[in-house]
């Protein structure tokens, strides 16, 4: 590869990390979202989850419909159209905080989940392909690590300017408080706004950034992206390769194992673990610290151990600390979540490169189905909420849902991952 080459692949790269660390700041501030929308919308658990489907229900719809956008046209067209629909998803919080009705901002998760789709559906294919194929798992690992740091951002920092710390009811809320109870509410309402108006203004100046920036077009099999040929749009028939299939099942399983543990966090630790809201989102960031952590030393031990390997040792650990959670709960359940954190780091973005190993000119439809696969967030969250919120006394006995998950990654790992056809 000569330095003009090189030097182009490595600013291409730079600008769709800056993706990976977008999205996750998106998609990490859920779980705060989840724990504000309780009490601004007078929400239990299982309702409050919901906020996830609708986020979610979006990667499941849209991801198809989104490849053959980018197919017909490019990668950069899907990035920047997905950027400004991300960005007035964001801006709509302005309405939203005047409506105060729990539908407007299920709405604008949707919307604000469809242009990440657009991003998600891009750049991780865009990663694997811009360098040499050996070493994909370990530069998406290394996008993926942005991801990490967008999480812990969410968590540790974003998380504390919406959670003020104080939680009344319509009975408990004190006689002086200004405004009494509406004024509480939109207080807590307006509380919302501003993570999400931050976000809109940085998605803006990205978008801007890409108009004026320039990215190699790749090659996928015979043609190059935006290219016209004969072939599909989208081609189904991708699916009779096994080890996609069966990323495709991992994908659904691992996200909807993490995005349990990770939306049910903060209401872990506040309702059933006891803590303040403050020191909960200081644990919230601890845990995402954990997560950013997993994807770095993850990134570096790949360089000697083979990835399906390290997928199989991960899960099983796994595994192993979603029992401690079941059977302890309480403290012990939380300190182990921070190793489930750590664990999960690497299974996301090994599994997706695993899967798109050798598509060739089918690599837009393999991305576009193993980001519908991440529907699993819009179902198994919900399943684990309703199981925490039906029996109270045994609480931890939900998180038998992403011990389940985490078993398919393993077998992904030990035997799925494999191209055989």
């Amino acid at each position: 590869m000569n330095n003009n080459k090189k030097n182009t692949y490595t600013i291409a790269l730079a600008l769709i990390f800056s993706l990976f660390f977008i999205w996750a700041i998106s998609s990490n501030l859920l779980p705060t979202m989840i724990r504000q929308l309780m009490k601004t919308c007078e929400l239990n658990t299982f309702e409050a989850s919901f906020t996830e489907t609708a986020y979610w229900l979006a990667y499941f719809i849209f991801p198809i419909p989104i490849a053959m956008f980018m197919k017909k046209y490019s990668y950069k067209a899907g990035i920047i159209f997905g950027l400004c629909l991300a960005a007035m998803g964001g801006l709509l919080f302005f309405p939203a905080s005047i409506i105060r009705e729990y539908w407007a901002y299920l709405g604008i998760f949707f919307i604000i989940a469809t242009g990440m789709c657009f991003l998600e559906t891009a750049a991780n294919p865009y990663v694997t392909v811009l360098g040499d194929p050996k070493t994909a798992p370990r530069r998406l690992n290394l996008a993926q690590s942005f991801n990490g740091l967008g999480a812990f951002i969410a968590a540790m920092f974003l998380s504390k300017l919406v959670l003020s710390g104080q939680e009344y009811s319509r009975e408990t809320i004190p006689a002086d408080y200004t405004g009494g109870w509406e004024g509480y509410i939109q207080f807590e309402t307006d509380a919302m706004k501003l993570p999400y108006l931050i976000l809109a203004g940085v998605l803006i100046v990205i978008a801007v950034v890409f108009v004026f920036s320039h990215l190699p077009k790749i090659k996928e099999g015979d043609h190059e992206e935006g290219q016209k040929n004969d072939d599909k749009l989208i081609d189904f028939k991708v699916l009779k390769r096994s080890h996609l299939r069966w990323g495709v099942i991992a994908q659904f399983f691992y996200n909807g194992g993490q995005t349990a543990i990770n939306s049910l966090f903060l209401v872990y630790c506040c309702t059933y673990a006891g803590m303040a809201e403050g020191t909960a989102t200081t644990f919230f960031g601890l845990y995402m610290l954990a997560f950013l952590l997993g994807r770095w030393v993850g990134t570096m031990l790949m360089v000697k151990f083979k990835p399906q390997n390290m997928l199989v040792v991960y899960a099983l650990t796994n595994i192993a600390l979603c029992a401690v959670i079941m059977i302890f709960g309480g403290m012990a359940g939380l300190y182990a979540m921070l190793g489930v954190s750590f664990f999960m780091s690497i299974m996301y973005p090994t599994q997706f490169s695993l899967a798109l190993e050798g598509l060739g000119k089918n690599t837009k439809s393999g991305s576009a189905f193993l980001v519908m696969a991440i529907v699993g967030n819009a179902c198994l969250p919900q399943l684990t909420a309703y199981i925490m919120h039906h029996n109270e006394q045994i609480y931890q006995i939900a998180y038998i849902i992403p011990l389940i998950c985490f078993v398919f990654c393993a077998y992904y790992g030990w035997k799925g991952y494999k191209v055989v056809d």
